[in-house]
């Protein structure tokens, strides 16, 4: 009985989270969108563009995992399976210069599709993510965190 009162209370749960993305309209069609401009702008970038395109050969996966990763992020769809730390991890480049290039892309790619409650909420969910991936990569390399108590991307 408590299992299914869980499970229901789960249900619930990610029905709000979808519920309130909408309304600020955030859907599928505004995650697709999203990530395929997004890497588009990566793509061209000179500073990010070479990173990705060294260890991305078919794009088309790859805009798939990062629909199912961003779709599990804003509405807890649970669809997405990969281990984003690991990923991250394998690349020894990566500092908070590429972050903060990283997160200025996806703001800009967040400004052209519009609505500041969706870009404010998204915008503060990847500063999340990027801000718990620049610690854990430097956590595993230097046995420190990245950024410092109240400080953020």
């Amino acid at each position: 009985m408590e299992a299914a009162r869980s499970s229901a209370h789960a249900v619930a749960a990610r029905e709000e989270k979808r519920r309130a993305a909408e309304a600020m309209g955030i859907d599928e069609a505004f995650v697709s969108d999203l990530v395929d401009r997004f890497y588009a702008r990566i793509r061209e970038d000179g500073l990010l563009g070479p990173i990705f395109a060294a260890r991305i050969e078919d794009w088309a996966p790859h805009l798939d995992q990062m629909k199912r990763f961003w779709r599990s992020v804003l509405f807890s769809s649970g669809e997405f399976l990969g281990n984003p730390m690991a990923r991250h991890l394998a690349i020894p480049e990566l500092d908070r210069a590429l972050f903060e290039r990283w997160l200025k892309l996806f703001d800009a790619t967040l400004a052209e599709l519009g609505g500041e409650a969706a870009r404010a909420h998204v915008l503060e969910r990847a500063r999340l993510i990027a801000n718990s991936l620049l610690n854990g990569i430097a956590i595993h390399h230097h046995g420190r965190i990245g950024l410092t108590a109240g400080e953020a991307l």
